[in-house]
């Protein structure tokens, strides 16, 4: 027995304890999570730039912080709704039985959080474990290990271990916390890792939601205004210096339509993003040869680079945001994750041909449409599939509550935020109360259907078809 299999026992102990926590020790511990955070924010920047280098506070602020104020009023305002019981519909020849669902919390929920976005992708599963009345371990990433190791302390202070806690270290403890029998496991990273997740998962029977990436494809209809759609494609692109699961990772659109595209996107990044203290930069040496490497291999196959800025201060950045033209279709940054400033600019003939581009990849996690072609958007809509849709910007279905978010085939399975959280950590548990007609012990239940079989039987045979 290790520490780990002490320390779930413990845990599993503590929620056999409490295994239906009241509406009230749900919020106590949803409000001590946004206290913790408010209480913390400036610090909480401090250790990301300390992660990543640059990273300006009001980007922490507005993509950690506030992301997790929001699942916290959101699912304070809607909880106790959650937790009722639904009613559900009963034949009539079941009398006057009655039927619901009720959601019942799983146990403990291992939640393994990447370093990208470290503290919300950290948090914001494990409020909605909580809310489902769960306990929750956390083992966040050691990439952001500043970051990491902040959140640690400050989950400590504010839960006891047993409620909500966390381990922190690198591949070797990530591998030994899969493998232990959680009620849940909750993972949030690359499709490789998620592989290994699945299967560690897999010898326990252990139930996962996975919460992957892909290459998160951009189409520019010809109806679009390309000066709106450049500069939400650059906002996109270079929030967290590219380092975000539903980037896009590259744009298809008409070869007519590409000359003015680059020059929109070049002047909308240089209007957004020209400061160096505004343009995160990687989170380690390992994420930056990585780009260098994409960039490498898409120019030896005859790429050709279109820088993004003009930078007032040489060297003021460790890698210049750019777009990519003329990429072969076999060049890596086409089939690759790029998690970083670099944007390929695909082109093709039509909408079809858009649509027949993105299906021949893997299912990505997000999709976004610019333009005014309602046609041709839904077009798009319901011949493709990805975990998300956002039309006429980026990112931003990722921000609404009341959204499911989550992948699908090789982006992930299952989903969270607001109530498809709450869902994911509960089990929905079916009930059935059986009474006869009237409350009187007349055709109850299954007497009808007992043996010795007989005209009873037939009779009941032809009145069900």
């Amino acid at each position: 027995m290790n520490r780990f299999t002490i320390q779930l026992d413990e845990i599993k102990a503590a929620y056999a304890a409490e295994p239906n926590p009241t509406l009230e020790i749900r919020l106590d511990r949803i409000a001590r999570i946004e206290k913790m955070i408010a209480a913390n924010e400036e610090k909480i920047c401090k250790a990301l730039i300390a992660d990543f280098g640059v990273r300006h506070p009001v980007e922490t602020r507005l993509a950690e912080c506030q992301m997790i104020y929001q699942a916290c009023q959101y699912t304070r305002k809607h909880l106790k709704e959650w937790m009722k019981p639904e009613q559900r519909d009963v034949p009539f020849h079941m009398g006057s039985s009655q039927a619901w669902v009720q959601s019942q919390s799983l146990g403990v929920v291992g939640i393994l959080s990447p370093w990208n976005y470290p503290v919300q992708l950290a948090l914001i599963p494990a409020i909605a474990a909580l809310a489902a009345g769960n306990r929750v371990w956390l083992k966040p990433s050691e990439r952001s290990s500043r970051t990491s190791g902040f959140v640690a302390s400050l989950i400590q202070e504010y839960f006891h271990p047993t409620e909500f806690c966390v381990t922190t270290g690198g591949p070797e403890v990530a591998e030994q916390f899969a493998s232990l029998p959680f009620d849940h496991l909750f993972f949030t990273g690359s499709g490789s890792i998620g592989k290994k997740v699945m299967r560690a998962a897999a010898e326990n029977l252990t139930p996962v939601t996975l919460e992957l990436g892909g290459t998160t494809p951009v189409i520019i209809d010809p109806s679009a205004n390309l000066k709106d759609a450049a500069s939400s494609i650059a906002y996109g692109k270079l929030l967290n210096g590219g380092q975000t699961c539903i980037a896009p990772d590259y744009v298809l659109l008409a070869a007519s339509q590409q000359d003015e595209f680059i020059r929109e996107l070049q002047s909308a990044a240089q209007t957004q993003f020209s400061n160096p203290e505004e343009l995160t930069g990687p989170i380690d040496e390992r994420q930056l040869q990585y780009w260098q490497h994409l960039v490498g291999d898409a120019l030896d196959r005859g790429a050709k680079v279109i820088p993004l800025l003009n930078n007032p201060g040489v060297g003021a950045r460790s890698f210049e945001p750019i777009a990519l033209i003329h990429v072969p279709a076999e060049a890596r940054v086409l089939h690759e994750e790029i998690f970083g400033p670099i944007l390929p600019i695909v082109t093709v003939a039509n909408t079809e041909a858009a649509i027949a581009y993105i299906n021949s990849k893997p299912k990505p996690l997000a999709l976004y449409w610019f333009g005014k072609d309602k046609k041709n958007m839904k077009q798009v809509l319901n011949e493709t599939s990805s975990g998300g849709v956002t039309i006429n910007d980026t990112l931003l279905h990722i921000a609404i509550e009341d959204l499911p978010f989550g992948g699908v085939g090789a982006s992930g399975m299952g989903s969270y935020h607001g109530k498809a959280g709450f869902d994911t950590f509960s089990h929905r548990k079916s009930i059935l109360d059986v009474r006869g007609f009237f409350g009187l012990n007349f055709f109850k239940g299954t007497q009808t259907a007992r043996p010795p079989y007989g005209k009873k039987i037939e009779w009941l045979l032809r009145f069900l078809r």
